[in-house]
């Protein structure tokens, strides 16, 4: 342990210094939808952030080594993905042919958070792909869009930035952005003279 902080003992602290091990407590499962820059560093960094990471692809030509070193697991079908109570499924490709039929066993597994990539400013292709499936109207109100935090995201890095620190979060029960000011505790008195 270091002995350059200026404070008793906190095991938050500990662990933000990288001087005790992080557990987030819970089972933390992120599937990413289709190979795209944006599935790739959210795999990479969901990893790091302490989530099992799926990717689904039903296109195996689309997959290249650094997907396969990015992540825990690999599908082609959806269905085959393990859903519950602690995935978060993100869509990262909005105008794939096969958004419906690859979407809607994911919808309607019901996973913690589902979100697809895309402008608000657009129609947003998943829900008429959904209907076309057979999905229910309530099932396609769950998912998410736009995703991520509203930093003015744009290249594929700060999009998934924006994705992971709004799962984190929604997962911690926060709105995200900066943390208003808190009083601070007064400093010791000095002693002597």
């Amino acid at each position: 342990m270091s002995d350059h902080h200026a404070h008793e003992h906190d095991p938050e602290c500990a662990v933000a210094h990288g001087d005790a091990p992080y557990d987030p407590g819970d089972r933390r499962e992120l599937v990413a939808v289709y190979a795209t820059p944006v599935a790739h560093h959210l795999l990479t960094w969901g990893r790091e952030l302490g989530f099992r990471t799926v990717l689904v692809e039903p296109e195996p030509g689309q997959l290249t080594d650094g997907f396969r070193a990015a992540t825990d697991a690999i599908v082609t079908r959806s269905g085959d993905v393990e859903v519950g109570a602690s995935t978060d499924v993100v869509v990262t490709d909005h105008d794939r042919d096969d958004l419906g039929p690859v979407m809607a066993p994911l919808v309607t597994a019901r996973p913690r958070w589902i979100g697809i990539m895309g402008s608000p400013r657009h129609a947003p292709p998943h829900v008429p792909a959904l209907e076309a499936e057979g999905v229910a109207a309530d099932l396609i109100a769950t998912v998410h869009r736009p995703i991520g935090l509203d930093i003015g995201s744009k290249a594929p890095a700060e999009i998934a930035l924006s994705t992971l620190a709004g799962l984190l979060a929604d997962r911690n029960g926060r709105d995200g952005g900066f943390p208003r000011p808190r009083e601070q505790a007064p400093a010791p008195a000095a002693s002597g003279t």
